[in-house]
């Protein structure tokens, strides 16, 4: 066991996610990979802006999830980097994320890759769809806040 067994370091993040949602819950799941598709995770050579997860069969898969082939790769490389690949949750966890992606405007979003005791994990959130003008309001508070932080950082300075 190395000092950092049970650390976890991100590989890829979904960023537009937060701003094209609201993320209401979240959900681990483990990723099932093929060939050397984790080495090239572990280089950080994975993209998850346009992916999506679907739930067919009783099994959730992610699509359009980007993992570029290993350079030193073999013959056990995948051909395709944008190919689906199956996720691994609990049976009651996936029914769960079933029953309440089919509400109207919630969808399963990917937010993160990361690794977790050797293993590639996903964290999926359940999203539900800004409007345009959250998206608005959203950026509007945080403009509000980094002024307020920059207003006291000066107050500090001016005090010393």
């Amino acid at each position: 066991m190395g000092k950092n067994a049970g650390q976890s370091k991100v590989l890829a993040q979904n960023k537009k996610a937060s701003h094209d949602y609201f993320i209401e819950d979240t959900y681990e799941a483990g990723m099932v990979l093929t060939g050397t598709e984790i080495k090239s995770l572990r280089n950080g050579r994975a993209n998850i802006g346009d992916a999506f997860a679907t739930i067919r069969n009783g099994e959730i898969h992610i699509h359009n999830m980007h993992i570029s082939p290993f350079e030193q790769g073999n013959r056990n490389n995948p051909l395709d980097p944008t190919r689906t690949r199956k996720l691994l949750m609990h049976k009651v966890q996936i029914h769960k994320l079933l029953g309440l992606s089919k509400q109207d405007g919630y969808s399963i979003v990917p937010l993160k890759i990361y690794i977790r005791n050797g293993y590639a994990k996903l964290l999926l959130g359940l999203g539900k769809g800004k409007k345009q003008y959250d998206k608005r309001e959203t950026a509007a508070k945080r403009d509000a806040q980094r002024d307020i932080q920059r207003v006291l950082r000066e107050k500090q300075k001016v005090a010393r």
